[in-house]
């Protein structure tokens, strides 16, 4: 079993109104009134900040509530960032040395977008059981758009944000069991192409937007049905013995679309953070988390979803009992 330990956010200070964002300027009518309805009014936002920056400030405010030191951590696993600062270079072992963990072994995990956490903690998982020295991992994600855009056609937009999770052998807040699937068959939907070109002309282009909205869609809805299916019943649960329900910020039809499919409400906590921060990439499950939690509506147990278009879906189930039949 793994638990978290202490969970951490950093957001700018700064916020841009969507209404305001340049880009708007350079869409159709339908791309224009698609951002609109996405259910976003506003996003952290600092240029000036990197993916590390962010990453390393809610990392410090991690170990800071967990009452550690940066060299009581073991582990620094870095969810990669979508466009790293630069090529070549280690964006894991930055961090490390950013916090000046330097007793710790540190690498990083990615490529399947949003849902990128969800390889991470299973790593996490799989040193904590392999090996016996090993107490403290840290899992931190610096979340910037890829491009100078912030608005994603026709997904979401997305704000800055840096998250940590402090990651144990145990815990109050014990992460139960984990499914993640993937397809192949979407790996290219979504790109930047970027070589021969200067960052400020970098677009990120959905390359079959009917795929993006029915395919993908329809696909998304049989995946997310038959992973919480297998997750609460290999737990011995049934939906009911759930009360919280947490997913990825896109936008309020994407809420709809997964409630609809899961026979589900999903937690007020998503809707909220969606409005105030939109799409914040692989923290806004945690970060909905610890919204419940402050909100009332985490009462012991949660499921949570993550979705990418690369594509891949995972379900994690969290629960602060003992009372599941599966551990992880």
């Amino acid at each position: 079993m793994i638990a978290l330990a202490a969970s951490a956010w950093y957001l700018p200070e700064t916020s841009v109104n969507v209404a305001e964002l340049p880009e708007l300027a350079t869409l159709s009518e339908t791309e224009h009134a698609t951002c609109a309805a996405l259910g976003v009014d506003r996003v952290p936002a600092d240029d000036t900040l990197t993916a590390a920056d962010l990453a390393a400030r809610a990392g410090r405010r991690a170990l800071a509530t967990a009452g550690l030191d940066a060299a009581d951590v073991d582990v620094v696993l870095t969810v990669e960032p979508r466009a790293p600062q630069t090529l070549v270079s280690s964006e894991a072992t930055r961090l490390q040395a950013v916090l000046g963990a330097d007793r710790a072994m540190a690498f990083s995990v990615g490529g399947l977008g949003c849902a990128s956490l969800t390889p991470a903690l299973l790593a996490a998982r799989g040193l904590l059981h392999a090996d016996p020295d090993l107490a403290n991992v840290l899992v931190l994600h610096g979340s910037k758009p890829a491009t100078p855009g912030r608005y994603r056609h026709p997904v979401t937009v997305n704000g800055d944000s840096g998250g940590a999770l402090l990651v144990r052998r145990r815990g109050e807040l014990r992460i139960r069991d984990i499914l993640l699937e993937t397809n192949g068959a979407y790996a290219d939907l979504f790109r930047v192409e970027y070589r021969d070109e200067e960052f400020a002309r970098w677009r990120e282009e959905c390359t079959d937007p009917a795929g993006y909205s029915f395919r993908l869609a329809v696909e998304t809805r049989n995946r997310l049905r038959d992973l919480v299916a297998r997750l609460l019943g290999r737990n011995g649960l049934t939906p009911a013995d759930v009360p919280c329900y947490l997913t990825q910020n896109l936008s309020t039809a994407a809420f709809r679309n997964w409630s609809e499919a899961l026979g589900v409400p999903i937690a007020k906590a998503c809707s909220e953070n969606l409005a105030r921060c939109g799409h914040l990439g692989p923290n806004d499950v945690f970060f909905n988390l610890s919204t419940a939690r402050e909100t009332g509506e985490f009462d012991g147990r949660a499921v949570l979803l993550n979705i990418s278009p690369a594509a891949a879906w995972s379900a994690l189930l969290v629960t602060t009992d003992d009372t599941t039949s599966h551990e992880l």
